[in-house]
């Protein structure tokens, strides 16, 4: 059978599966379209290619979906390569392929990302080393290592370069490296300390050297090395190729990008959770669509842990936006980007959008590319059009603009369309002043912005994590904690943000955790009246309990049982021996029985006492720790306690009393990072109160501008490049997180405070706008001190 004969009789299954009640005229007319274009082309082989890719993913129960212009085809929905349909979002195909500007289409997929690995397998093992490849990508200099190979380079002493790298910013303001490096011993005004500034501020940016391309694989008919230069990879028996995906694209040469996803690990678990405890398996097509409900629940930015809404500048822009639709979450999606940001364009939306009026168009066909978001341009396809319809530009060089909007990391070339879009405005009639604010908008492109198609690809995946969020609380907890490292949030604040739904989280215990976290039925949760009471009031006060139990098949709620990977460092072996030995042989009946059966160390039998994971068996963490430390550790196949020749029956010294309620908490964050029976603040709250600190509970009511101090541990540390040098913090205490915004002369003020103190008392100013409250900090004072001792971990980003 020819390719094309091939590609046309699995697209038309695929759309009889795609539209069980007839496939619609418009849909048959696109896909003959596309059908031909792809022939003409001969492209056949390429998207043959992509969907065996997602067959075989399939095949091995690996989710996967298509993103970016790749969502504009009808054809790889019908293929099953992506999950929009464009029949429904009336996407332009043509921004994917395109026979004018003779390009090469670029299909991305996502997988899972703890099984891509067996996709990028499948790959070599089909067509070899010798015909398949990973792309290369160009390093460049960042701050950090601009700073350490000019010190290198120049003999600085290591100890100052070290404290210097971990002391900057990503981005750095004018002059902050020469004080920076004043402050750590790097005389700025010597001659060493002059070149070292000089050579570090001008290396950011300049390459540094290949490195592999996250997923981006080209597979030929021929051998690789008859093409391109090719070089070994770390992992043996694969190759990499060395030019970049820029290179590849200017020689026409196809790639697939083969990339990977944290939440779509997250939902897969989520759904095999729910097969298994609620009742029948869903997938991404099968989930409910416009439950009024989910979309109450984003539109009060309860997002945390959701797919891309979870940010602090989504968070901040859903109760202003309040999506109640598909396509409001598309746009929330795109909008909150800096393209959009640095454009303008957002306030115009919100302000038209709460309106609910169109504004005044010039002519149709500008009303036509944007009506559907209220006059302003929110995708690069709207830009593209404008373009065209506004400014006489062809659709070649429509492309080019294109092309420039794609290259946000180079902003300036769009400048180079100013003039030719200006002009081509102005002779279509069209005023200076709607030709500067549409320049400006498409500037802003140059920022990164993302196609509609892109938008709707992760729109889906927002939609159906909501969803889980919101029906099945306790399996999306657990999906989450089993599919780290992802997303914003650690652990702890996963964990409590699920007790605040109602979820009862019952602790780590050898003789009941899994190595993952799972579910138990509530009524068999062995409840320990510390570790498993459901939240207080202060932490479910928005959201009711019920959602523990909606959607069950059955009337019995589930909770969620924590698993021993939540211990750090612990052994993945180690752990499945525990489970196996307990499948087999029955809860364990004391310490012994545990040592000899899953034979452990007395490392590790030390981290689960630690831990608290031993409270069943040996009593007390300090019992239990005790009896690990007063064994002698002898190599042997052998149980500890049996080698040991320790009693069952030993006596306990009478001094080993029970750890306090912080001491436990304590214990709890170094060896897990959370805690379920207080947090680190309620220990303070006495001090704080005559401070007159105001809590979470207190400020989701506190006026406008009013004057507050808040403390809490530091969560998140976020200073967007569109932010002009603002740096937004989470702050966390036992009530809930508090957003504060700290301007660059603040930073400053604090700055080594700032950067490295774990825990913070703020005296600032309530912003209450469209209620979200902010907190727009004067000064910063430390108190990492009054939890000293705790391994705080905050996640930072730039």
């Amino acid at each position: 059978t020819a390719p094309i004969d091939y590609l046309k009789r699995l697209t038309w299954e695929g759309a009889k599966r795609r539209y069980p009640n007839g496939v619609p005229q418009k849909a048959i007319d696109l896909l003959r379209h596309e059908i031909s274009l792809i022939a003409e082309l001969r492209y056949e082989a390429y998207f043959l290619t992509v969907w065996d890719l997602v067959r075989f993913a399939r095949s091995r129960n690996i989710l996967c979906q298509g993103r970016g212009s790749a969502a504009n085809s009808i054809v790889c929905y019908c293929l099953g390569i992506t999950s929009v349909d464009p029949n429904q979002m009336d996407l332009l195909f043509e921004r994917f392929i395109s026979k004018e500007r003779n390009e090469a289409p670029d299909i991305d997929v996502d997988f899972e990302h703890q099984r891509r690995e067996e996709v990028l397998q499948y790959v070599y093992d089909k067509y070899g080393r010798h015909r398949a490849g990973m792309t290369a990508t160009v390093t460049t200099y960042r701050t950090k290592s601009a700073i350490r190979d000019a010190g290198r380079a120049l003999g600085i002493s290591l100890d100052r370069i070290d404290a210097l790298s971990k002391m900057v910013d990503s981005r750095m303001t004018e002059g902050s490296l020469t004080n920076q490096a004043a402050e750590c011993g790097i005389t700025p005004d010597s001659a060493i300390g002059q070149r070292f500034v000089y050579l570090a501020e001008n290396l950011i940016g300049f390459p540094r050297h290949l490195s592999q391309h996250v997923g981006g694989m080209v597979m030929t008919q021929g051998w690789l090395c008859e093409l391109c230069p090719l070089e070994n990879a770390s992992m043996d028996g694969r190759t990499v190729i060395q030019w970049d995906k820029d290179d590849l694209d200017e020689l026409g040469i196809l790639k697939v990008d083969c990339l990977s996803l944290g939440m779509l690990s997250a939902i897969h678990r989520c759904f095999d959770l729910g097969a298994r405890h609620y009742g029948p398996r869903l997938t991404l097509a099968s989930v409910p669509a416009q439950a009024a409900a989910v979309y109450a629940m984003i539109c009060q930015a309860d997002t945390m842990g959701v797919f891309q809404i979870e940010s602090r500048a989504q968070m901040s822009m859903l109760p202003r936006l309040q999506p109640r639709c598909f396509y409001d979450l598309v746009i929330e999606v795109a909008i909150v980007r800096p393209g959009p940001i640095q454009g303008q364009m957002v306030h115009p939306y919100l302000r038209a959008r709460r309106s609910g009026q169109q504004p005044d168009y010039p002519n149709q066909a500008i009303r036509q590319v944007l009506e559907k978001t209220m006059g302003v341009p929110i995708f690069q396809e709207q830009a593209m059009r404008l373009a065209v319809v506004a400014a006489n530009f062809t659709h070649g060089e429509a492309d080019l603009l294109r092309r420039a909007m794609a290259a946000w990391r180079r902003p300036g070339l769009i400048e180079q369309f100013r003039r030719k879009l200006i002009d081509g405005m102005l002779a279509n009639g069209l005023t200076e002043e709607f030709a500067d604010r549409v320049f400006t908008q498409i500037r802003g492109f140059g920022e990164y912005g993302f196609p509609e198609s892109h938008a709707a690809s992760f729109a889906l995946l927002v939609y159906v994590s909501c969803w889980l969020k919101h029906y099945y609380p306790a399996a999306f907890c657990a999906s989450l904690l089993n599919s780290q490292p992802m997303g914003f949030y650690a652990p702890a604040q996963l964990i409590q943000d699920a007790r605040a739904h109602g979820v009862v989280v019952a602790p780590i215990a050898v003789n009941y955790s899994q190595w993952e976290s799972h579910l138990e039925a509530v009524t068999e949760l062995p409840m320990n009246k510390v570790d498993c009471e459901s939240p207080s009031s202060s932490q479910n006060d928005r959201i009711s309990q019920v959602h523990m139990c909606k959607m069950s098949v059955s009337d019995v709620p589930f909770g969620l049982r924590l698993g021993l990977s939540l211990i750090r460092g612990f052994p993945q072996a180690v752990g499945h021996r525990i489970v196996q030995a307990r499948t087999h042989g029955g809860l364990f009946r004391d310490l012994a029985d545990l040592t000899r059966r899953a034979k452990l160390t007395q490392a590790t039998v030390s981290q689960l006492a630690d831990a608290g994971a031993l409270q069943s068996l040996a009593g007390n963490r300090r019992a239990a720790y005790w009896q690990a430390l007063s064994q002698e550790a002898r190599p042997t196949d052998h149980g500890l306690f049996e080698t040991s020749g320790v009693q069952d029956d030993e006596p306990i010294p009478e001094f080993l009393s029970a750890m306090t309620e912080l001491e436990e908490v304590y214990s709890d964050y170094q060896t897990t990072g959370f805690s379920l029976r207080a947090h680190p603040l309620s220990f303070v709250r006495q001090q704080l109160e005559r401070l007159r600190v105001t809590d979470a509970k207190q400020l989701r009511i506190a006026r406008d501008g009013s004057f507050v101090r808040v403390a809490g541990i530091v969560l998140v540390r976020q200073r967007p490049g569109t932010a002009k040098g603002i740096t937004f913090v989470t702050l966390e205490d036992e009530f809930g997180s508090m957003n504060l915004v700290v301007k660059p002369d603040v930073w400053q003020r604090h700055y080594r405070l700032a950067r490295q103190s774990n825990a913070w008392l703020v005296h600032g100013v309530v912003e209450n706008r469209e209620n979200v409250i902010h907190v727009v900090v004067g000064r910063i004072d430390d108190l990492s001190q009054q939890v000293a001792g705790l391994e705080l971990r905050s996640r930072d980003f730039q």
